[in-house]
């Protein structure tokens, strides 16, 4: 018999765990030969393969195969590499019609996982917790249609995937001629993360001075943690950015879909405000495009976008939920305020840190003003960070609905994309609950630090006459 994984792995976006604890071996295994039935059963047959730089990746990576090949599902290997180029073999590959890339994103370096896509399409919701369902039922053995196969006559197999997604990535500087960029000075931080490699192999063929920090692949994560939406994991750029006298500074996760933007000034630019600068450039080409943020970001950043002429768009939080979003809108760009951006224009749709980079730096160029500049133009805004605290979980969903209920007695102005967005006089807060662990998440921003400390006085009002409190 199969083992029976954790069902708690099973998240919204994507299957995460601590190895060795609630993630083993055997779960890659299963998880392998579960995708191959739903994967089989949606009309697929060759899937690609990737994993990150975590210590456990390769273990996972060889079971999760040996899962998916007892499925009857053939396997393109790709190798270590950043989430994005598993991507990109998925949406570039012909005989490829889905991929699995073995990653633990941002979290401690003992936790690892899987993010997967069918037909060029995130899986996320039901469709990830019936991958759960069908690997804790499934037997062991190889099912009905034969073993898949790791190398078929060269159409599936091992592939070197690293230089024609480099060559791709440099796609983005289309709209620029490369003198131009040529005085351009960035650092980048890989973080020790996935994204090292590809990040050497870009810069050698990109315009401009580039400083690189931690690009070498290490699952101890020995610099710091690689979460570059946690200021802290910032310093080393900073500095970097400041001796060189840089003109701005690229942090990265450890699977290289999440991007964050340290200016000359040393301040840190986060995904939605990235969203409103890269926002400016592209309906420059696309002018009226739809250009999707997550419920989270900054009032700023939809306000930028309809005054550019764009039509702004505000989805559910979550990698998976934005991809999704953006082909029922057609939006043409999107981002979320955890750094992952995502381009439709001239790409393929999803978050691809590097690929943002390079939009970045052809940004600067087309706009003619320094990041440092397109920084200063945004209106000042003063916001807490994403506040998350924990709840019982047999109450998260219920505060929400409670606090929904009492704030549409008053009349409040609520939008209700993903949890409660409420509209104040010179700002807005958030209360959600999280699609990922028993807790929920508290947001506010105003124009001053009076209206801030009201808005968040209104969130814990209303948490405690549900019984919960934030500290």
């Amino acid at each position: 018999m199969a083992p029976r994984p954790d069902p708690t792995i099973f998240r919204e976006y994507d299957i995460r765990g601590v190895y060795g604890v609630s993630l083993t071996d055997g779960d890659a295994y299963a998880i392998g030969r579960a995708s191959a039935l739903v994967f089989r059963q949606s009309g697929g047959r060759c899937m690609a393969v990737g994993r990150d730089g975590r210590l456990s990746s390769p273990a996972l990576e060889a079971a999760l195969i040996d899962g998916l090949l007892d499925g009857g599902v053939d396997v393109l290997r790709i190798g270590l590499g950043p989430t994005p180029m598993l991507y990109y073999a998925e949406a570039s590959t012909p005989e490829v019609q889905g991929g699995i890339q073995i990653t633990g994103s941002h979290n401690p370096a003992d936790h690892n996982g899987f993010k997967i896509v069918f037909g060029g399409r995130a899986l996320f919701g039901a469709e990830i917790r019936q991958i759960g369902v069908v690997a804790r039922q499934m037997g062991g053995g190889e099912i009905a249609g034969g073993r898949g196969q790791v190398d078929v006559r060269g159409a599936c197999g091992t592939r070197e995937i690293l230089k024609p997604y480099i060559t791709r990535l440099l796609e983005g500087l289309s709209a620029i001629g490369g003198d131009e960029a040529a005085g351009l000075r960035i650092g980048w931080d890989a973080g020790n993360g996935a994204a090292g490699p590809a990040i050497e192999a870009l810069t050698a063929r990109l315009p401009g001075a580039h400083h690189l920090l931690f690009t070498e692949i290490d699952g101890h994560f020995p610099n710091h943690h690689p979460d570059p939406t946690d200021d802290t994991n910032l310093a080393d750029l900073r500095r970097l950015v400041a001796t060189r006298r840089l003109d701005f500074g690229l942090a990265f996760d450890g699977d290289g879909d999440r991007i964050v933007v340290i200016d000359a000034r040393g301040r840190t630019i986060l995904g939605d405000q990235l969203l409103a600068i890269l926002a400016e450039d592209l309906l420059r080409d696309c002018p009226g495009a739809a250009v999707l943020a997550d419920i989270k970001a900054s009032q700023v950043v939809f306000d930028r976008i309809a005054a550019l002429g764009g039509r702004p768009l505000m989805g559910a939080a979550g990698h998976s939920l934005i991809k999704s979003t953006m082909k029922q809108t057609g939006a043409m760009l999107a981002g979320e305020t955890t750094g992952h951006i995502f381009y439709a224009h001239r790409f393929y749709g999803f978050d691809d840190a590097l690929y943002a980079a390079v939009r970045l730096m052809a940004a600067v160029v087309r706009l003619g003003h320094s990041v440092t500049q397109l920084r200063d133009s945004l209106p000042a805004m003063i916001n807490t960070p994403e506040l998350r605290f924990a709840v019982d979980p047999r109450r998260k969903w219920v505060v929400v609905d409670e606090v929904a209920a009492r704030l549409a007695a008053a009349g409040a102005s609520v939008d209700t994309t993903d949890g409660l967005r409420v509209a104040r006089d010179g700002g807005w807060w958030l209360l959600r609950a999280s699609n990922t662990q028993d807790m929920l998440v508290a947001r506010a921003e105003s124009g001053s630090e009076a209206g801030l400390t009201a808005m968040m006085a209104e969130i814990d009002g209303q948490l405690a006459a549900s019984g919960v409190s934030r500290h």
